[in-house]
């Protein structure tokens, strides 16, 4: 019997895994009982993490109709997580009926799940893949077919890179895709950090999960965009980056920064 396309001993139910984890705080039900544990662990540690993913996840839709009302056309989405609706392509094509989109992820039950939603439009595609491997995501066929890099490209790193280790070199990760784009092209990155309070205990739930959380500064997270322009306001806590209603009770507790940057050469 398979899952959503999936085997069942394709899935690891032992311990938590973030996109579970990060399903259930969003009030998702595509978690098991440990991802539940871990989660209420998690908002135990950190009390604003709920009111967190869902300023991250506005924050997303946000910077996605940025990059589209910019003239963008097409998205790559690395470490996309088990799709939320309203998804990356349908916020897009809310704007941009062409908008093509490109899902990437490492884990089998996502990558089932997100193409359980697509359309047979052929302008989206769900790839399984690995940010720590950059080059093979960017050579994937699936990717390739389409995604044009010879035209400009809004490149999301959401609520992803605080997944890879300083050991995993998350700057040249960053660095082999950015040289794959394009002028004209686009990061949209956010990121865990413990600069608002300490963030220890949270990082132990994760310890116990399928990959470990590295909170970073915002220095720290700021030089992920070299080579790139910040838009104004620039690296921001991610309630603040250009919000369209009021940032909700407690937002200045939240721990996730974003930015959006345009390669110009």
């Amino acid at each position: 019997m398979t899952q959503n396309g999936v085997r069942p001993d394709e899935i690891d139910t032992s311990r938590p895994h973030p996109a579970r984890i990060y399903d259930y705080l969003l009030g998702g039900k595509d978690n098991y009982e440990v991802d539940q544990r871990a989660g209420d662990e998690l908002a135990a540690a950190a009390p604003e993490v709920r009111i967190g993913v869902r300023a991250n996840r506005a924050f997303l839709r946000r910077a996605v109709r940025h990059v589209v009302g910019s003239g963008v056309r097409q998205i790559l989405d690395i470490g996309t997580g088990l799709p939320t609706s309203p998804n990356v392509h349908e916020t897009a094509q809310e704007l941009a009926p062409d908008v093509r989109v490109a899902y990437v992820d490492n884990d089998p039950i996502v990558n089932a799940h997100a193409g359980a939603l697509l359309s047979d439009s052929g302008t989206s595609s769900v790839v399984l893949a690995d940010l720590r491997d950059p080059r093979a995501v960017v050579d994937h066929p699936d990717v390739r077919r389409v995604i044009d890099f010879d035209e400009p490209v809004a490149l999301l790193l959401v609520a992803v890179v605080h997944f890879l280790t300083d050991a995993d070199k998350p700057g040249q990760i960053i660095a082999t895709l950015r040289d794959a784009l394009p002028a004209g092209s686009y990061l949209v990155l956010s990121h865990a950090t413990g600069d608002f309070a300490d963030r220890s205990a949270a990082q132990a739930v994760y310890s116990k999960a399928s990959a470990s959380l590295s909170l970073r500064s915002r220095d720290e997270i700021e030089g992920f965009f070299d080579g790139f322009e910040l838009v104004e306001p620039g690296l921001a806590q991610a309630p603040f980056w250009r919000p369209d209603t009021a940032p909700p009770a407690g937002s200045a507790e939240i721990g996730f920064y974003g930015g959006v940057a345009r390669k110009t050469t």
